[in-house]
């Protein structure tokens, strides 16, 4: 098994908020980083901060735009140029309501409200783009026999609040979408896990707000469990889903996970349906 300082990792939007802080958080822990991200700017920001660190691991850099064809398949070339290897994909990449309604925590926008291309886009950036990516990596990671697959998904409450309908629906097919690759992935080395913050954070997706800033959830929130999902210590743990805000860093990372975590897809003995027997 490799350690961790020979593990590469792809995080998608990785040049603000939670990528950002995810794609520092695994830089510090040794590893080395493909940030993706739509923007130049944000990934010039992310180098810079990263090269205060002498003991960080290696970035690489790489603006692309998940919603157009073929974006994924040119990532996974340029980080095999880069790197010769992908061990670690972090789905982050994504889109909040506020992108189409500015205004929306004075006039919430309502689903019939909503442009069909609108909809449309919500899913290629929040949905598409995990499966695209997802599929891109999954036959490098089974060759070598070991990988991880990391989804940034919401809550319970933010997927079903009204106001967020296109948010939500494509976040909870991200939910779905963990479930189902993880059990497709059984035995193969390769986890799947799905990762939220539990709240409202401190990111772009929030600037309109109406919160104190300071009294929200921040971004690194999210490194704790990541490391431990990303670790030879998790091997065995795939189709959870991990709260953040409800991650203890004092105790053992077993125990931690215990209190943070729950079954991906929120499964119950009765919802699985009638199969019929071959």
């Amino acid at each position: 098994m490799k350690s961790d300082a020979s593990r590469v990792a792809i995080v998608t939007g990785g040049g603000r908020g939670l990528g950002r802080a995810m794609v520092l958080g695994l830089l510090q822990h040794g590893i080395a980083v493909a940030a993706v991200d739509r923007d130049a700017e944000p990934l010039e920001e992310v180098s810079a901060t990263a090269g205060k660190d002498a003991h960080a691991g290696t970035l690489f850099t790489m603006t692309a735009d998940l919603t157009v064809p073929g974006a994924a398949e040119r990532i996974g070339l340029a980080v095999l140029a880069k790197f010769g290897r992908m061990d670690i994909l972090v789905n982050n990449a994504g889109m909040g309501m506020a992108v189409i309604w500015k205004d929306r925590w004075v006039r919430p926008v309502r689903f019939w409200e909503i442009e069909p291309e609108q909809w449309r886009l919500f899913f290629r950036t929040n949905a598409d783009s995990q499966f695209l990516m997802s599929r891109m990596v999954v036959p490098h990671m089974m060759r070598q026999g070991w990988g991880r697959i990391v989804n940034i998904t919401t809550s319970l409450g933010t997927m079903l609040r009204a106001g967020d309908s296109a948010y939500g629906a494509s976040k909870a097919a991200t939910e779905a979408l963990t479930a189902s690759m993880a059990e497709e992935l059984q035995n193969t080395g390769i986890t799947v896990n799905a990762l939220t913050t539990g709240g409202f954070t401190n990111t772009s997706a929030n600037l309109d707000a109406p919160f104190d800033r300071a009294k929200l959830l921040q971004p690194p929130i999210m490194v704790p469990p990541l490391l431990w999902l990303i670790s030879d210590a998790a091997s065995n743990v795939t189709s959870r889903r991990f709260v953040a805000s409800r991650w203890n860093p004092s105790l053992p990372p077993e125990e931690a996970a215990v209190v943070a975590g729950a079954p991906a897809g929120w499964p119950t003995d009765g919802n699985k349906g009638f199969m019929p027997t071959k």
